[in-house]
């Protein structure tokens, strides 16, 4: 497609945790801002930095980056199937960096022999996991450091 930038998707490495948490944080603050009210976005956008070292080395992470430049990350937990993060910078929103990212995530899914992916989406990524061809299976409601937040429970089926 013409105007958008080339998206290179690699392998998460230890160095890349602070970056990634940074994009998280502004994804949270600035993109998700719209659809969740400032005590919301203050939860969420928190961020051990421990824990989040741990979560990153312990199932297979994604970069994308648009000119050597941390544009998004996404995970997969290999035996479930489960995508817990998809966070694109808000700079680089509607630029195809977290359909590559999928795109990435769905090849290794293949290659583990997974059948099903599944995500906890917010209200702003459902759109995408939608367009995607994820199906929302159940909307609920979780509780994060005492503030309530709707999660759709979507799934996809794998063309294999």
């Amino acid at each position: 497609m013409p105007g958008l930038p080339l998206i290179e998707v690699r392998p998460y490495r230890a160095s890349d945790l602070d970056g990634v948490i940074d994009l998280f944080q502004r994804a949270v603050r600035e993109t998700a801002s719209a659809d969740y009210n400032e005590a919301q976005i203050a939860a969420w956008s928190q961020a051990d930095r421990d824990e989040w070292e741990l979560a990153r080395v312990s199932r297979p992470t994604w970069v994308g980056l648009v000119d050597g430049e941390l544009a998004g990350f996404a995970d997969l937990e290999k035996k479930s199937g489960l995508i817990d993060m998809m966070f694109v910078d808000p700079k680089h929103q509607r630029k195809s960096v977290a359909t590559s990212l999928l795109a990435r995530i769905e090849a290794e899914a293949e290659e583990v022999g997974l059948t099903t992916l599944h995500t906890y989406s917010s209200v702003t990524g459902r759109p995408f996991f939608e367009y995607c061809g994820f199906t929302m299976l159940l909307a609920r409601a979780v509780v994060v450091r005492q503030q309530r937040f709707v999660q759709f429970v979507m799934e996809k089926v794998l063309d294999l």
